[in-house]
């Protein structure tokens, strides 16, 4: 409940931060900078919880424990989440930048191999009826998976032209005002937070629920 609460008041601060604390960059139309504070959050809660996933299936393999199991579907429904919300918040950026919300760029083209990967990661576990060979075939697939991760979303954007801007918000460069700075660190953080708490109720939920089929079959 502390938690919860906590969370809720962050995320808060953040969102009256990024509209009414931070300024909008310049180079951007109108106030179209600001969605920074949530796309790129988005983007790094995806990739977080796509690595935590393939952990999670590697040590599922290893160990044969359904914990492990449990943490590798939450982390990769999660993931999938966020990816779509990233999805969403860039589609909206690149309406009001570039008067289109897709535009086939490289980014909004390796995000969508991205979410079909992983969607298909969804139906493997939706097509095997029997537990034990879902969880073996989904952790394996899982780490298939994600050997693609790096390559979509550090790789091929970078190996060719796009219409996404790289330097004008970078953390690492003059651009990133003081202000900008701490809302967007805020905002990762908060992010962060809010998908842990996500995960481990997730989990929770993937537990009672293995409880209860444990009971059926008693």
């Amino acid at each position: 409940m502390i938690v919860r609460s906590l969370l809720t008041i962050w995320m808060a601060v953040i969102i009256i931060a990024a509209f009414l604390y931070a300024e909008a960059a310049h180079g951007f139309p109108g106030e179209t900078s600001r969605i920074l504070f949530f796309h790129v959050p988005q983007a790094w809660i995806a990739t977080l919880a796509f690595l935590i996933s393939m952990i999670a299936s590697v040590l599922y393999l290893a160990k044969r424990n359904v914990k492990a199991d449990y943490i590798a579907q939450s982390a990769a429904e999660l993931g999938f989440l966020f990816c779509v919300l990233a999805t969403v918040t860039g589609s909206i950026f690149a309406k009001a930048t570039w008067g289109s919300f897709w535009n086939w760029d490289p980014r909004q083209t390796s995000i969508v191999i991205l979410l079909m990967i992983y969607g298909a990661y969804f139906a493997l576990r939706s097509a095997v009826p029997d537990l034990e060979r879902k969880r073996v075939f989904a952790g394996v697939y899982s780490i298939l998976a994600f050997a693609a991760v790096p390559f979509l979303v550090f790789v091929v954007p970078r190996i060719t032209s796009s219409l996404h801007p790289e330097n004008t918000m970078n953390p690492a460069s003059p651009g990133m005002d003081p202000k900008t700075l701490k809302v967007f660190l805020g905002s990762l953080f908060a992010y962060t937070g809010l998908f842990v708490w996500m995960l481990r109720l997730k989990i929770r939920i993937l537990n009672i629920e293995g409880l209860r089929v444990r009971d059926l079959f008693r």
